[in-house]
């Protein structure tokens, strides 16, 4: 991380740095009287350009947030673009502010090398106008209303949307997006991996405006260049050939303002192209500040669909070679996997030796025992502990419990923690099998 810090490595120093939601910020509030969740509401954040920030689905940036990358979708009966997380404003929600959404941050390296995201897409509209009026009727004293009690997961009928990045190096970033219907019949997605500028040209204190074009298609893949003067040239491949959208991050002051002057390629021709229809939205030039591929798709009940992108700077490109793009995934995970399960042993160690702090039978000055911690598929992963009496056997269950009983004769077990070593605690011993209760699987090899 020291060494990147000194280099223009927008892989490497790029990471889940773009915000879950930029309106109805005090970032963003130019209202005389501080009222920024009514000067930007969840409506005009669509239309309307950020001077400070981003915001976005599963997004990711460089650390001067200059070029953004996030997931937009669409399930064929939203009455817009699905590119942000929706939620309520403090005067809208019973209990103040309070996203409206279901999505999970899986997995993620400390130098953001590999990352893991999940994203629970309603197959029904989203029911934005009930969430806001059901919570807005109910007290400080009821319980709020949640996306989940909208009914729109009713016969699991969403599609779970995982969007992974794993760094080959710090400048060649893939990204694997899947696509899965958990409902009980087929169900169409639109999904748009969109790339594009933060909108520092509108400002007047710098006025050049960077730009995304169409590249030359390469094997079967659709290609967005982008030659930025801080970051050199940078390619986005797209595999399978999808459709190339290009517009502006411009604020669309006709609809906001009814501006007839306005421009015409604005920050929400990516909506009015895909949910209204209007094909002539989107920028036929191909030279702009904002794009995106699109993927159309129908997937049968429980099948699942992958797409493959690659943001790179090098002119010549593996591109999606199974060989080449799956590795980066198989590794990155593997090297995760390796760090967590060191992580964890050693806070295990940790915490037995403040428990075992001035107690002869529970010595930690050793170095001669060990912890054996056994995954849900029965294979054995050994850890090293510094006690040189204590040995303690984790049996993760398929039930997700843990039991844990002494290997060592020589200790004894305490009676108000059963299986447990003499002189831990009932919640060292809680905290203990929690703490296995999740164990990543280990390959028998």
């Amino acid at each position: 991380m020291k060494r990147t810090r000194s280099v223009n490595a927008i892989g490497n120093v790029g990471g889940p740095y773009l915000s879950e939601r930029a309106w109805g910020t005090v970032r963003e509030d130019y209202s005389s009287h501080g009222t920024a969740w009514e000067s930007f509401p969840h409506d005009h954040a669509r239309s309307r350009a950020y001077r400070w920030n981003e915001d976005g689905l599963a997004g990711i940036c460089d650390r001067h947030q200059l070029i953004c990358f996030a997931v937009a979708l669409w399930n064929g009966h939203d009455r817009i673009l699905k590119e942000r997380v929706f939620g309520l404003t403090g005067n809208e929600g019973n209990h103040g502010e309070d996203v409206k959404e279901s999505y999970f941050y899986l997995d993620s390296t400390p130098t953001h090398s590999y990352m893991k995201y999940l994203y629970k897409y309603p197959q029904a509209a989203f029911p934005y106008r009930r969430l806001v009026e059901e919570n807005r009727r109910r007290g400080r004293h009821d319980p709020e209303f949640e996306l989940m009690d909208s009914g729109v997961f009713d016969e699991n009928r969403y599609f779970d949307v995982f969007v992974e990045y794993a760094k080959a190096t710090p400048e060649d970033l893939c990204i694997r997006i899947q696509v899965v219907n958990r409902g009980p019949e087929q169900a169409e997605l639109t999904l748009l991996p969109t790339l594009w500028y933060r909108n520092t040209w509108s400002w007047g204190s710098d006025i050049r405006r960077p730009r995304l074009r169409q590249g030359e298609p390469m094997n079967q893949m659709s290609v967005i260049e982008t030659q930025h003067e801080y970051y050199g040239l940078r390619r986005l491949l797209c595999d399978g050939e999808p459709t190339l959208l290009f517009t502006e991050n411009d604020t669309n002051s006709r609809r906001l303002y009814s501006d007839p002057e306005g421009v015409r390629y604005v920050k929400d021709s990516f909506h009015d192209y895909v949910v209204q229809g209007q094909k002539d939205a989107v920028n036929p030039d191909h030279v702009v500040t904002k794009a995106a591929a699109q993927y159309v798709l129908t997937l049968a009940p429980g099948d699942t669909k992958t797409f493959k992108l690659r943001f790179t700077n090098g002119e010549e490109s593996s591109g999606f070679a199974t060989q080449d793009f799956d590795a980066v995934f198989t590794t990155r995970v593997s090297r995760r996997r390796t760090s967590s399960m060191t992580a964890l042993r050693r806070a295990i160690c940790r915490k037995m030796r403040a428990e075992c702090s001035g107690k002869p039978l529970l010595d930690c000055s050793g170095a001669n025992s060990f912890i054996t911690m056994r995954s849900i598929d029965g294979s054995r992963a050994i850890r090293a502990c510094r006690s040189r009496r204590v040995s303690v056997s984790m049996a993760a269950t398929r039930t997700g419990r843990t039991s844990i009983t002494p290997m060592s004769s020589r200790c004894r077990t305490s009676g108000s923690t059963p299986g447990m070593p003499h002189g831990i605690s009932p919640f060292t011993a809680s905290r203990l099998r929690s703490s296995t209760r999740h164990l990543p699987r280990i390959s028998s090899s």
